[in-house]
């Protein structure tokens, strides 16, 4: 395999071959490309242009491509192919999960129409069960292609099995043990039966200890389930424990770049998922929302200050500050927020954690504070500001990092608990709530001290 890179030439190259049609010359140029490296040329061509090119391509190859292709680029190519084609060129060189993924993109009538079409019933079975599935659940995610053995076969009878149901896998992680009602029991290492003696049963050698999810298990928990394992795959079974499939590391991948994809969408205040290619419209829709409460809160956050108009009067050079006071408690509530996300999405944070993790974001807060404020402090001081300002400034500070980094802290937890994305408290909401407390707070106590040195 080639390490690819896409340059003009190469293109200028590949569109001068299609145009005279040279399917040889084509075809040498394409041989030793991985799939991901023709799913990037897929987006400089035509679609007419495309389907030149992948029937050039061997049916395997073919369907690698495909599911390598964005959904949106993938649904044009697919909606210009009879539903035949799809299914005898594609689908019918796919695994299961893979080929549910690219029919569940279509509408009922096409699905039904593609499947038709497919020769092995089994496999049309296969691939309409996973489509009863939520598809982000471990169902959705899972393949029916495996290998298992009954816990009551000796190595001869297994080692016959395993062949022919190897025939229609890529990678073998495992080989799954079953009772005769279908129930997992176990996984069955290939050392341990290479070791063991020929007439040895499978009962009698097979690891128990084994780690499953049901059906219905949220794709995010499965990512998870397999990140502290480090798993490469993982058994599926359904209500009453009966093996249906396996979810192999490359699809919980997906998981993990989709989730990571909408948390940082939703930490950047965009409320729905969205890709480059959507339209005005679905990216205005998306974005409007926190823009709408940005907005809001900003307008509060007029109020607020308006509430303190006199003392502003009295004293501006209180405004100096306040872009600095505001911008402090925005940070510091990220950052809070931001580990708390962190550790809720690997799952590890629970019950008995909740709180040491509140009394340690304290602890932190106390000492940023405590180094923040004898920054500004030092640094009023040295400029000869007031004494009021200084007090008012350095308390001030103190004071909003502390709320900032425990209310950055405390929201994402209390969305958590609500069943909200808690990524949400690393976007807007934080950053606009702070703003507007961390005014009045500082606003307030500088009203005090002003008024106590006046005083005196």
């Amino acid at each position: 395999m080639v390490n690819f890179e896409l340059t003009r030439e190469y293109l200028e190259n590949l569109h001068e071959l299609i145009q005279a049609k040279d399917e040889e010359a084509l075809s040498a140029l394409l041989q030793d490309l991985h799939p991901a490296d023709i799913a990037e040329i897929y987006e400089e061509l035509t679609i007419e242009e495309a389907k030149f090119i992948y029937f050039l391509i061997d049916d395997d190859t073919a369907a690698d491509v495909l599911t390598e292709l964005e959904e949106d680029d993938r649904k044009k190519f697919l909606e210009s192919l009879p539903s035949e084609v799809i299914a005898k060129r594609f689908i019918d060189n796919m695994d299961s999960d893979d080929a549910a993924d690219v029919i569940g993109e279509m509408d009922d009538k096409r699905q039904q129409e593609i499947l038709s079409h497919l020769d092995d019933v089994s496999t049309a079975g296969d691939i309409a069960d996973l489509l009863n599935y939520d598809e982000d659940t471990a169902g959705g995610l899972m393949a029916k292609e495996l290998i298992k053995v009954k816990e009551n076969w000796n190595i001869p009878t297994c080692l016959r099995s395993m062949r022919r149901q190897a025939e229609e896998i890529d990678e073998v992680y495992y080989v799954y043990v079953v009772d005769s009602d279908g129930l997992l029991k176990g996984t069955l290492s290939l050392k341990r039966m290479l070791l063991s003696p020929v007439d040895s049963i499978v009962k009698d050698i097979y690891n128990s200890d084994v780690i499953s999810v049901k059906v219905d298990v949220d794709g995010e928990d499965v990512s998870n389930i397999m990140d502290k394992y480090d798993l490469v795959a993982l058994p599926v079974i359904d209500s009453v424990g009966r093996l249906v499939g396996r979810i192999t590391i490359d699809d919980v991948v997906d998981v993990i770049r989709e989730e990571a994809e909408k948390d940082y969408q939703l930490a950047s205040g965009i409320t729905n998922d969205v890709e480059a290619s959507d339209g005005v419209f679905v990216h205005t829709r998306a974005r409007i929302p926190w823009l709408l409460i940005g907005l809001f809160g900003g307008i509060l956050g007029s109020r607020v200050v308006g509430g303190f108009v006199g003392i502003l009067d009295e004293h501006p050079e209180l405004a100096f500050f306040m872009g600095l006071i505001a911008a402090m408690g925005g940070n510091v509530g990220i950052q809070s927020s931001a580990i708390v996300v962190q550790s809720l999405a690997s799952g590890n944070l629970g019950l008995d954690t909740t709180w040491s993790k509140l009394f340690k974001e304290l602890f932190i807060a106390l000492l940023n504070a405590t180094i923040l404020s004898a920054l500004i402090f030092i640094y009023n001081m040295a400029v000869g500001a007031d004494m009021a300002l200084v007090i008012t400034v350095t308390a001030a500070m103190f004071s909003v990092v502390i709320f900032a980094s425990l209310f950055g802290t405390f929201v994402p937890l209390l969305l958590n608990r609500l069943k909200i994305d808690p990524a949400v408290a690393t976007g807007p909401f934080v950053t606009t709530l702070n703003d507007i407390i961390g005014m009045f707070m500082y606003l307030t106590i500088g009203s005090i001290f002003f008024a106590m040195f006046n005083g005196l």
